[in-house]
């Protein structure tokens, strides 16, 4: 019974920690180049239950095999799904948008290590820097991108043009394995040890953004499977606890 009530509290546990990512997922729908996250949940090892010093039970070490038991499940891992999101125009020649997989390359303030990031959303500081909608520095191939007044044209291969001239070329690159990246927040991500640089074969679309690859009716029918779930283990809680007090009230009625 107290197995019960253990496994019940972590599979509660397990919802909660799912809910927080489905509900992350949807409050980020019309977040430029989100990408919606997915959890995967695995069960603890197996092991063997045992009836111990039972006086019916043969003399084989007082003990006998009565099944496998399992613990509950956790959370493993929390994967991000990086298929693309869908386009719409937009025609401010700022907003970029890229086909195929890659990132644009962004810096923080303070930060030694750089970003990336699907959300092409820039506008410029009045100094001329191309920056994000956080104010964070978009890199170009020569760094900072400083944009002189005039007709801004971004090409498909990110060269940045004022009045026909050439700025700079917008830094792209793509990963390996995306999956190795971590997100840390502003629609950012960052490098692990096993992340592995390629470079970006795509293209840049002009007076475009990117939508969230978030499916709005797939995330509430998540969101409509983990309450239940939730329940579930909140109900066999109670019954546990249930049979715990009518064990306790039976023992002292005898004692």
């Amino acid at each position: 019974m107290i197995r019960g009530l253990y496994t019940s509290a972590l599979g509660m546990t397990t919802q909660m920690q799912r809910m927080d990512v489905t509900t992350n997922n949807l409050a980020n729908v019309n977040t430029t180049g989100f990408r919606r996250e997915r959890v995967a949940a695995q069960s603890f090892s197996e092991h063997m239950g045992l009836k111990i010093d039972d006086p019916g039970v043969l003399r084989m070490m007082d003990r006998m095999r009565v099944g496998n038991l399992n613990p509950g499940v956790f959370i493993d891992l929390v994967h991000t799904d990086f298929s693309e999101g869908s386009m719409r125009v937009t025609g401010n020649p700022l907003d970029v948008a890229l086909q195929g997989s890659g990132f644009f390359v962004v810096n923080v303030e303070g930060e030694a290590e750089q970003r990336f990031t699907r959300d092409g959303m820039f506008t410029l500081t009045s100094e001329g820097v191309l920056v994000t909608n956080n104010g964070d520095r978009v890199q170009g191939l020569g760094g900072d991108i400083v944009i002189p007044n005039g007709i801004i044209i971004i090409n498909e291969n990110g060269q940045v043009m004022s009045n026909g001239v050439v700025i700079d070329t917008l830094m792209m690159v793509n990963f390996d394995d995306p999956q190795t990246l971590r997100q840390v927040g502003d629609n950012y991500f960052i490098t692990t040890p096993e992340s592995v640089q390629v470079a970006f074969a795509g293209r840049v679309e002009q007076g475009m953004l990117e939508n969230s690859n978030v499916n709005v009716v797939r995330e509430m029918v998540e969101m409509i499977a983990l309450a239940r779930a939730y329940d579930v283990n909140a109900t066999m809680i109670q019954a546990h606890d249930q049979i715990l007090q009518q064990a306790v009230t039976q023992i002292a009625a005898r004692a």
